[in-house]
């Protein structure tokens, strides 16, 4: 199963930004729908997590500002991203889990999308 993100940008402090995550390939399932972002330095976080069910969980220095979402039916996850502060700039990863239809039966899976760089600057 491949992930594939897009709109990342330069955005000015305090301006907003929108990301998306398709999944495609033989999916039967998607359980948890995620971003992480690596800014330069840093490891890998946890920036927003989302169920099939749709509960979800920020990272609390993101809560209030960005709202994560997701089509079930599209197999897509998005990250509506307000308020940005220099301190968010990073690479965006989507991230998902679930099973897909392989040659031998279901099989589960666990994506990374290739990373798209959002960068906030005035």
């Amino acid at each position: 199963v491949q992930l594939q993100a897009s709109g990342g940008g330069l955005v000015q402090p305090g301006g907003s930004l929108g990301l998306s995550c398709v999944a495609s390939g033989r999916v039967l399932s998607i359980n948890a729908m995620g971003w992480y972002r690596q800014a330069p330095g840093k490891q890998r976080e946890l920036v927003a997590l989302i169920t099939s069910g749709g509960s979800t969980n920020y990272a609390d220095s993101v809560k209030g500002r960005f709202t994560i979402s997701r089509d079930n039916a599209k197999n897509t996850v998005t990250l509506q991203m307000n308020s940005l502060k220099p301190e968010d700039t990073a690479v965006y990863y989507c991230n998902a889990d679930g099973t897909y239809r392989s040659t031998y039966g279901p099989m589960t899976f666990r994506s990374w999308g290739q990373g798209t760089l959002v960068t906030v600057s005035s």
